[in-house]
């Protein structure tokens, strides 16, 4: 062992200490390295071996030994792991410890020091850290001040700013960026970056830029704008780590939207007033004499004063003070004499509120009744800095939105309405400012606030109050206005809710771009790597961003998932460069891992002669490697490893020219050959390459090497490294000689894959102020190659330049002429670049700059200041903002700019108004073609300009129109020119001079249809007194005259007239020679050998108008004769393709992005190009080509080629039909009337097809074609009216009346007069013809009706007429749907009305409205056959949603008109027709008629009207709820809810009268009970239009039905429907959910419905027919089976429950007499019904607890069941229990309800018991009710010898056996024959023999009852009885079985018909078979059960209840 080692040994048995401070270093290092691997070991961080090892770091990581520091720091490292925050008690020796020793050690001891920092931050040391930071910064050597600037950006970047504080790191900067290093500078610019991404370029920009040079200002701003996303931090502080571990990488499934956590993670933002620091005021302030000043006399000194507080309160943090004075004074200046002083206190009040915020809360609340008060001010500069100011008092939470509710009261009641409008503008904001916590507990003072003000007389109160109530509502929702909205009238109610709905449409952008940008998101925690990645802060500069960390792979499959859907998210929308995700920084690799990876592929013999220093075995050697590479089969899976093998060996500082050469060939080689060349290897390779290019000797070899990577990667990607490169490389050549390379570049490959910005900066910045000559020359040639494909525009991006370099410019130029999209390239690139010019500029690629930011409040402001200079100023300032931005501008933000441009035209000083013109026209030159919609309308306004006398103004007003028209063709200019020509105020000169500017124009086009709108105008001013207007416009005639065509001119000649259309006809026929001569040279253009002459005479009449981008075809028609000569040559290679080729066509996909509109818009840019993509998809090439050429020509040549082909291509043609809708709709929107015309051709033959295949335009292609026919059929040429009016009717016929309807009734809202004239006319043709199915929507009459009040005569005349043919159709009716109409309107169309009754008195045509009352009859007659029709069209009209092809039967489209017509019945049974037969949208007329009747019957006070209706109540209620499922459904397929709304409102009419509701059968109730049930859980209905409210109406009415229904059949209704509903029965299938778990809801609502009747029960116990009830519960409990209760019950089953509650219930109301309710369940089936047991379960229950209830309440006795409860008969007494009954009685007849009933029980007894003395009852009554009762019994008397005996009146049970008071007409009083209905019924009542029938689930046709019954003897029933029941039986029980048989074998002996008896039998003894049905009584017997009052049956009816009889004599069981 030697000395050294026996050293170490030793030395591990000293102390730590002392092993750590050991004079030997390789000591100390094995102690760092032992005391590493403890702390690593350790997991406990409570180990107290911890704290013992804290201390020692202090020292250790400052070991002068530079190998035993990174050791020290390894152990720092792994105690930093182990520890928790307790180790930071030794942070801060530590941390200046490495901050004095380690920050300049070497870069692995940085890098480890930097670590240690970072862990030091997890450990929430961010103070200590932050203090060393600061020590760190203030090093002298600025190596070691970068890598502190670096950690600090990395803990930013990694923990974020709510860790790592930005306010200190703020402090900061400003140091660095003043050092002299410049990387310190590069990183602290990187740090300002990151900062950024934390708090915001707003902040930052604030705080940090004043204290910059504006060099750093400068590139800082450049960089600021790469800066893009939110940060989120990638890295937890250890507590938060313990916590919640923190999660692996993202999944990449999780899709682009923000997930929770990300949401959660999310940074806070941080206010910038808490990044700066307070500064005091007062202080300086009490130094400027401000006291003083305000106190002056003369106002400029007070303004002084308050000036330097606004000065001085402009910091952005005011140091907290006492103000209270200030606030004082400001309070008396604000109401200063002088505006300007009190203006200015106002602003410093404003900068106090920002400044103090909440310190100055309490002097806000003094100042606002003054600054409130002060709103009466009119002057702009007042109210401008009073809005302001309020604002920041509210904004900088001074003032509280509920501290200023009275101080706004008392403003809304100021005499002076601007104070009222302000302050509720002011209110507004505060509220959309504020939280919705705050506005909850607010709204309802505010609310009463806004409602007072809409009925302010002010427009302007109203509106704001309406603003302010939109305001709450779309903060805290409808519901707090709901009761205030109920005051306001319709029109306000509509308004609000305009507002509500525009205001709530607004949706937050997306965030789902919030991941996190450039490295951040990709940096991963030492606790999921293990090792530390260093990051420079300087890599957030430009051109220094590092390698994305995550494996390519995945990035790549990110990126093909992405880019595959292109309708997903957003992604489309973004620019593609944000999707790349190659990775383009290639990561450093030694020659050792090379050669490893090289396997097999290059021979090592190779790779070693490479390394050999004789130059001739390296030239060997390279030439072996390319012979191996040439061999290699797949190239594309080693090209990167190759490459770098090549920059290593030989490498780029290879100095053998030969060797370099053949290096260069290799890798064009390999770059040629390879399929994807990766980004990487060109960024290898570039730096060489380009050095390369500079030697003559290899430059060749170089540059190929370059055109193969720019073929390889794109020219973009080459052309942006090369940039840098060649700026900053010491050799000129490689500047110069790149510059070159780039040229022919350029020349190869075009411009398309170039950023023309940074090529054109980067030529002006360095090359053209390049000392050496060959760089600038290279770069003029470079400038000027681009000129060859841009054009000149790029001229004004180099307007800066010198001229010397100007004038070589210029004749550089003239070698490279324009050619735009003529110019060829030669050769094109594998892989197109991700971005191209097109994306940011215009069709020349050159860009465009959004100066919208320039454009600011000021300026707008000053263009309208009252001084003229500053007007000038301003303008001048537009000017030089236009030039700052080359001449070439975006559309954003100029809106405003060009209407405060407008403003300066009608200006006092000419000077400016010619200044102004100049500027509109570099606006327009700017802006291109984008100034037609920008500025809509300034062009009127420049026009009028031309009416001024001054020649210079004109002329100014003509260059303005010369710049226009080089923006935008002169077909967009000559609406506007044609309305100022015949504008009497532009005078004589003014049209002279417009006339000889459009003559030039004209002269310069062979064909413009559109110049046929300067007619009139031309005509006109041909008879104008100045000899020189006539002139002028002689000669434009003639040139309209030819680009005309006579033709055309002589079809619109009908609006000339007198004299001028005498000048028009002479001329025209001086014209015909000169026409012909141009036809024939026309004609042979197109198709003659002669075309080139002729083109060349033609081209002398007259130049192309200057500016314009566009050519004469008579000057191109040379060029033109060889390119449609090609283009046929294409056309025949491409004739054996189909036309139309739709394989991948998706009609749904483009059917669902378009937005359904009914009014048209203009198409956007982005629609046309979509449109144009689409047609290149699917239509052959020839086809498309001419479709999209700009030549009409072309266009109507590739119609014709489609109407030829179209009878044989149907098929397709459907398929891409709203294809070519499209592109109709831009035929019409370009209006070129040849075109147009083509296309009116067209499109009937089309049409016509398409009904001939049964095809049906789809929702979509209606919405697409349909408004903008509308919109366009206002034509100014009478044929293309015309055409449109018959194609229009034509569309009618084939797609839908009802469906057209709404699109027409737009169209009545156009601006065009014609188009609305056209409209009206339509409409009078849909009544006509169509009036059925647009019969729901007759309300839009009275829009027709409003326009009689309009001036224009011929609208007038149009609306008339179609309200006479409505007259025609509807009668007198009509008036019912023209609305509100003046007295003079109305007079005029009664006038109108009159007329055409005669006229149709004359034509025999019969009266108004006969032919509708005739078509009902006809309705009624045949009313299945006509629902069946219209059932049949209008599933094909629904169907067109759903269906993907459109076909439908042809029979349907053809009997339509025999569909209902169900316009406006007024008959009952004729309305419920309609209601049945018609479709949704008809059957509301009939709802209306229904709830007309309704309301009348109801204020009926005979009653007769109710009496009929009552009849007809079920079919009514069948009718509605037959039609329930049918409008629910219709309004799901996109129509208006308005159907639902009017069923759901006719059932609530009907069921809020009870004698409806009680009249409604049960059936009937089951089948409406059970449809709304499942509409209230169909998840449909709430997203339907209304669908809030729709489930409101439905809930509320199923509420009334329960209330008012019979409560015997809802109870019935309800426990049926317990059962499992059949899957069909459901609206929709299921999305998300099984059959059973919608059952489950269904039943659960079923639960909460009988849970309501039942808790009602006690009072309504003897309204229900408990018999019945009982029945439907033994039906359920059978059907369960014993089996099934025990499982459901261990389930805890609701149903089942639930019926056991209404059972329990039953039995408690009525203790044991509901045995003697039991007469429809068989009791004497074996085995025994289950309900029996649960009665006597629940009696036994009840007894015990001592909660049965009596069996003869008060009022209410039920005689046979007296004895039940109470075996005594003592207990109660028959002349007690009588005089209870009588009571009762007279308790009915003394209300007015239920007197007739009373009356009639009262006739019953005296009838069954004449002792009785009723009167003697009555000694205390008064003489008038004893008279009323002798009458009232009168009257039953004659009733009962009339044989009218109400039957169906419901009747106590018959009295008890005790009185011993026998009756013979006991039989009708039996309990099986009471009828629940009774208590509802009215005075007027008539019997109904149906109320007898058997069980209504029993009888009808979707009920099926199976009974469980077996064939079992009676005995042994007996016998199982007395087993379970031994004892006595009760003699109730006997007696109430006694009188149920009576009345049965009464019934059986009243009639002789076995098959009814047989049929009660069946149902009585639980016979009837397994799911038969049984038929519904025949009339016949139903009459003779009316009169006797019982049902006939048969004796073998009785065989059970016998049975039972004997066993109950025999004492042989006990009562159930």
């Amino acid at each position: 062992m030697s000395e050294e080692e026996k050293l170490l040994k030793e030395a591990k048995k000293l102390p730590w200490e002392d092993r750590l401070l050991h004079k030997n270093w390789k000591v100390r290092n094995e102690a760092n390295i032992d005391l590493a691997a403890i702390c690593d070991s350790i997991s406990d961080p409570k180990d107290p071996r911890l704290r013992e090892f804290g201390p020692f770091f202090k020292k250790t990581v400052a070991d002068s030994n530079a190998p035993v520091q990174e050791k020290a720091l390894d152990a720092l490292i792994a105690f930093l792991r182990a520890a928790d925050a307790d180790a930071g008690r030794y942070a801060k020796e530590v941390c200046d410890a490495i901050v004095a020793k380690c920050l300049t050690g070497r870069p692995k001891t940085v890098e480890k020091a930097q670590a240690a920092f970072m862990l030091w931050v997890e450990l929430e040391a961010v103070d200590v850290f932050l203090d060393a930071m600061e020590k760190a910064i203030k090093n002298k050597v600025a190596k070691a001040v970068v890598p502190a600037v670096d950690v600090m950006f990395q803990s930013l970047s990694e923990f974020g700013a709510k860790v790592v504080p930005p306010k200190r790191i703020l402090k900061m900067l400003p140091e660095l960026f003043d050092h002299q290093d410049q990387n310190v500078r590069a990183c602290s610019k990187g740090l300002t970056l990151e900062l950024c991404r934390w708090i915001g370029k707003d902040p930052v920009k604030s705080i940090l830029f004043e204290k910059m040079r504006d060099t750093m200002k400068k590139e800082l701003e450049a960089e600021l704008v790469n800066v893009t996303g939110t940060a989120k931090p990638s890295r937890k502080i250890r507590s938060e780590q313990d916590k919640e571990p923190e999660p692996e990488a993202a999944s990449e499934a999780a899709g682009p939207g923000p997930t929770e956590d990300s949401a959660a993670d999310a940074p806070q933002e941080i206010d910038e007033y808490e990044l700066v620091d307070p500064v005091d005021i007062l202080t300086p302030l009490e130094k400027s004499g401000f006291w003083d000043g305000v106190k002056a006399t003369k106002w400029s000194e007070r303004k002084e004063a308050v000036a330097e507080l606004t000065k001085l309160a402009s910091t952005k943090r005011i140091a907290p003070g006492d103000f209270t004075e200030v606030s004082r004074t400001l309070k008396k200046l604000i109401t200063d004499v002088n505006i300007a002083v009190a203006v200015e206190a106002i602003q410093a009040i404003g900068n106090l509120a920002r400044g103090l915020r909440t310190h100055f809360a309490g002097s806000s609340r003094s100042l606002l009744p003054v600054l409130l008060e002060k709103l009466k001010e009119k002057k702009p500069a007042s109210t401008e800095s009073l809005t302001q100011t309020l604002q920041a008092m509210h904004k900088s939470g001074c003032l509280n939105i509920a501290d200023i509710v009275e101080d706004v009261k008392v403003a809304v009641k100021n005499k002076v309405p601007l104070v009222r409008s302000l302050t509720l503008n002011w209110v507004t904001y505060c509220i959309e400012t504020s939280n919705k916590a705050v506005v909850l507990k607010v709204h309802k003072d505010y609310v009463p606030i806004c409602m007072e003000c809409l009925n302010d007389g002010t427009p302007e109160v109203r509106d704001a109050a309406f603003s302010a109530l939109a305001a709450v509502a779309k903060l805290v929702g409808m519901r707090p206005l709901e009761r205030s909205l109920e005051k306001l009238d319709d029109v306000r109610r509509k308004k609000l809710s305009e507002m509500i709905g525009s205001s709530g449409n607004a949706v937050p952008a997306g965030t789902n771009t919030a991941a996190v940008q450039s490295s951040s998101g990709n940096a991963s925690s030492m606790e999921s790597s293990g090792t530390f990645v260093r990051r420079s802060a300087a890599s957030m500069l430009s051109g220094k961003r590092p390698a994305p960390s995550a494996p390519s792979s995945k990035k790549g499959a990110s990126t093909k998932t992405g880019g595959s859907k292109k309708g997903e998210g957003t992604t489309q929308s973004k620019p593609l460069r944000d999707i790349e995700s190659e990775d383009v920084e290639p990561a450093e690799m030694s020659l050792e891992e090379i050669e490893s990876r090289l396997d097999s592929l290059i021979q090592a013999e190779a790779i070693s002669q490479l390394k050999s220093a004789v130059w001739k075995e390296r030239l060997e050697a390279i030439g072996m490697l390319k012979q191996q590479v040439e061999n290699i089969q797949n190239p594309d899976q080693s090209v990167e490893i190759l490459i770098r093998l090549l920059c290593a060996l030989p490498g780029w500082n290879e100095k053998n020219v030969q060797v370099q050469q053949q290096v260069l060939e290799v890798i064009t080689y390999i770059a040629s050959t390879a399929n994807k060349f990766p980004k990487k290897c060109v960024v290898l390779c570039l730096l060489g390459t380009s050095e390369r290019v500079a030697d003559i000797k290899t430059r060749a070899h170089a540059m190929k090497c370059l055109t193969t990577f720019a073929e390889a990667v794109g020219t973009g990607f080459i052309f942006d490294r090369l940039y840098k490169i060649m700026k900053e490389h010491k050799n000129p050549k490689v500047l110069s000689e790149g510059i070159l390379w780039m040229v022919s570049a350029i020349e190869d490959f075009g411009i398309s894959h170039l950023k023309l910005k940074d090529l054109i900066d980067f030529c002006k910045e360095t090359g053209l102020q390049s000392s050496a000559a060959a760089t600038r020359n290279a770069t003029i040639k470079l400038i000027g190659a681009l000129h060859r494909f841009v054009g000149p525009d790029i001229k004004a991006f180099l307007a800066d330049v010198k001229p010397a370099l100007l004038s070589a410019l210029d004749s550089e130029y003239e070698k490279n002429p324009f050619e735009g999209a003529a110019a060829v390239t030669r050769k094109t690139v594998k892989e197109s670049d991700s971005t191209s010019a097109m994306s940011t500029g215009g069709v020349d690629g050159l860009p465009r700059e959004d100066i919208s930011g320039k454009i600011t409040p000021t300026l707008l402001k000053n263009l309208e200041s009252p001084d003229w200079k500053v007007r000038l100023e301003s303008i001048e300032a537009v000017n030089k903002i236009i030039e700052e931005a080359n001449k070439r501008i975006q559309p954003n933000g100029t809106a405003e700019l060009l209407g405060a441009l407008r403003g300066r035209l009608y200006d006092s000083n000419k000077n400016l108004i010619m200044a102004t013109l100049t500027t509109i026209g570099g606006v327009a030159s700017a802006m291109g073609p984008s100034i037609e919609k920008a500025g809509k309308g300034i062009l009127s306004d420049v026009l009028k300009c031309l009416g001024d006398n001054k020649k210079h103004m004109r002329e100014c007003t003509l260059a303005a129109l010369d710049s226009w028209l080089a923006a935008v063709h002169l077909d967009k200019m000559v609406p506007y020119i044609a309305g100022a020509l015949i504008d009497s105020k532009l005078g004589a000169e003014g049209r002279k001079d417009l006339f000889d500017w459009l003559g030039k124009q004209l002269s310069g086009l062979s064909d413009f249809a559109d110049a046929v709108q300067l007619l009139k105008p031309a005509a006109t001013a041909m008879t104008d007194k100045s000899a020189d207007v006539r002139k002028a416009a002689e000669a434009c005639f003639a040139e309209i005259l030819r680009v005309s065509g006579q033709e055309t001119v002589t079809k619109n000649l009908r609006d000339v007239q007198g004299p001028a259309l005498a000048i028009v006809l002479d001329r025209m026929k001086s014209h015909v020679p000169v026409q012909e001569s141009y036809e024939s040279t026309k004609a042979t253009s197109l198709g003659s050998s002669k075309t080139s002459t002729k083109a060349g005479r033609s081209a002398s009449h007259g130049l192309s108008k200057p500016g314009s981008r566009a050519i004469s075809s008579r000057a191109i028609a040379s060029k033109g004769t060889k390119s449609d000569l090609m283009l046929s040559v294409q056309d025949i290679a491409v004739q054996s393709q189909a036309l139309l080729s739709v394989k991948d066509s998706v009609k749904e996909d483009r059917e669902r992005m378009v937005v359904r509109r009914f009014k048209f818009e203009e198409l956007r840019i982005e629609q046309i190009q979509d449109l144009e993509n689409d047609m290149m998809k699917y239509f052959r090439e020839d086809l498309h080509r001419r479709l999209l050429s700009p030549d009409f020509r072309k266009q109507v040549d590739g119609l014709e080629m489609l109407q030829k082909a179209l009878p044989s291509i149907m098929k397709e043609v459907i398929e891409v039909l709203d294809i070519l809708l499209r592109w109709f709709v831009l035929r019409f929107c370009e209006s070129n009337t040849t075109c147009l015309l083509k296309v009116l051709e067209f499109l009937p033959e089309l049409f016509n097809r398409l009904r001939d295949e049964g095809y049906s335009l789809t929702e979509s292609e209606a919405a697409i074609f349909l408004p903008c026919l509308i919109e366009k059929s206002g034509h100014n040429i009478e044929k293309v009216r015309e055409k449109m009016r018959e194609l229009m009717k034509q569309i009618v016929h084939t797609y839908s009346a009802a469906k057209t309807f709404p699109y027409i009734l737009e169209g009545l809202r156009s601006k065009n007069n014609r188009t609305r004239i056209e409209c009206v006319d339509l409409v009078g043709y849909l009544i006509d013809h169509h009036g059925a199915e647009i019969s729901g929507q007759l309300k839009s009459l009275q829009t027709v009706a409003s326009l009689t009040a309009e001036r224009d005569g011929e609208i007038r005349k149009a609306a008339l007429n179609t309200l006479a043919t409505g007259y025609k159709l509807l009668g007198e009716d009509i008036w019912r749907y023209v609305g509100k109409l003046t007295d003079a309107q109305r007079s005029m169309l009664d006038d109108r009305f009159k007329w055409k009754a005669r006229e149709m008195d004359k034509r025999k045509e019969g009266k108004p409205g006969e032919a509708r009352a005739a078509l009902r009859r006809s309705v009624r007659e045949n009313g299945s056959d006509v629902a069946e029709q219209s059932g049949e069209v209008s599933r094909s009209i629904s169907g067109s949603v759903f269906a993907r092809d459109n076909y439908s039967h042809p029979e349907v489209h053809m009997d339509r008109h025999m569909m209902v017509r169900a316009s406006a019945p007024t008959d009952w049974n004729e309305a419920l027709d309609i209601i049945s037969f018609g479709s949704p949208e008809q059957s509301v007329e009939g709802m209306k008629v229904v709830c007309h009747e309704l309301n009348q019957a109801t204020n009926d006070l005979d009653g007769s009207a109710m009496d009929d209706i009552v009849k007809d109540a079920d079919r009514l209620v069948s009718c509605l709820a037959d039609k329930v499922a049918k409008t629910f459904d219709f309004s799901l397929t996109g129509a208006s809810s308005r159907s639902c709304k009017y069923v759901l409102n006719t059932l609530m009419q009907t069921f809020q009268n009870k004698q409806l509701a009680h009249a409604v059968k049960e059936g009937t109730l089951d089948r409406l009970i059970t449809e709304l049930l499942l509409w209230l859980l169909d998840e449909r209905v709430p997203r339907m239009d209304d669908g809030s409210q729709l489930l409101k109406a439905l809930n509320v009415l199923m509420l009334k039905i329960l209330d008012n229904a019979d409560r015997t059949s809802s109870f019935v209704v309800l426990i049926n429907l317990l059962r499992p509903l059949d899957a069909t029965r459901w609206p929709s299938p299921a999305a998300n959910e099984t059959v059973a778990m919608r059952n489950q809801k269904f039943s659960d609502l079923v639960v909460k419905c009988l849970i309501k009747l039942t808790k009602v029960l006690q009072s309504t116990i003897y309204d229900v027919d408990l018999d019945h009830i009982l029945q439907s519960i033994h039906i359920y409990l059978q059907e369960l089976g014993m089996e099934e209760i025990r499982r459901r019950a261990g389930i805890d089953d609701k149903p089942l429950r639930m019926v056991k509650t209404v059972l329990h219930e039953l039995v408690k109301l009525r203790g044991t007499a509901i045995k003697g309710h039991l007469s429809m369940v068989p009791i004497d089936m074996e085995p025994q019904p289950i309900i029996l047991a649960y009665i006597d379960l629940n009696l036994q229950t009840l007894a015990a607890a001592k909660m049965l209830t009596p069996s003869v309440p008060m009022g209410q006795p039920h005689w046979g069941d007296s004895t039940a409860n109470s075996p005594s008969a003592a207990t109660h007494s028959a002349d007690a229990q009588l005089k209870q009954e009588l009571a009762a009685i007279f308790k009915k007849i003394g209300d007015k309800q239920t007197c007739t009933i009373g009356l009639y029980e009262l006739y019953r007894i005296t009838q069954l018991y004449p002792k009785v003395d009723i009167f003697s009852q009555l000694q205390n009554a008064s003489e008038a009710f004893r008279n009323y009762i002798r009458d009232g019994l009168a009257q039953m008397e004659k009733n009962a010898a009339a044989g009218r005996t109400p039957l169906s009146l419901s009747m106590a049970t018959p009295p008890p056996a005790v009185l011993n008071l026998s009756s013979p007409k006991l039989a009708p009083l039996s309990p099986v024959h009471t009828n629940s209905l009774a208590d509802a019924k009215s005075i007027n009542s008539k019997p109904e023999p149906t109320s007898f029938s058997l069980p209504p689930s029993y009888a009808d046709a979707d009920r099926a009852v199976n009974p469980m019954r077996g064939p079992i003897s009676d005995n042994s029933f007996a016998e199982q009885m007395n087993e379970r029941f031994p004892g006595g039986v009760t003699s109730g029980t006997l007696d109430a079985i006694r009188e149920r048989m009576k009345t049965i074998q009464l019934a059986a002996a009243a009639s002789g018909n076995p098959d009814l008896g047989n049929r009660a039998a069946l149902y009585m003894n639980g016979s009837g078979a397994h799911g038969q049905m049984q038929n519904p009584l025949d009339q016949t017997n139903v009459e003779n059960a009316g009169q006797t009052g019982v049902l006939p049956m048969d004796e073998k009816a009785l065989s059970g209840l016998q049975a039972r009889m004997e066993r109950l004599k025999c004492g042989t069981m006990e009562p159930f």
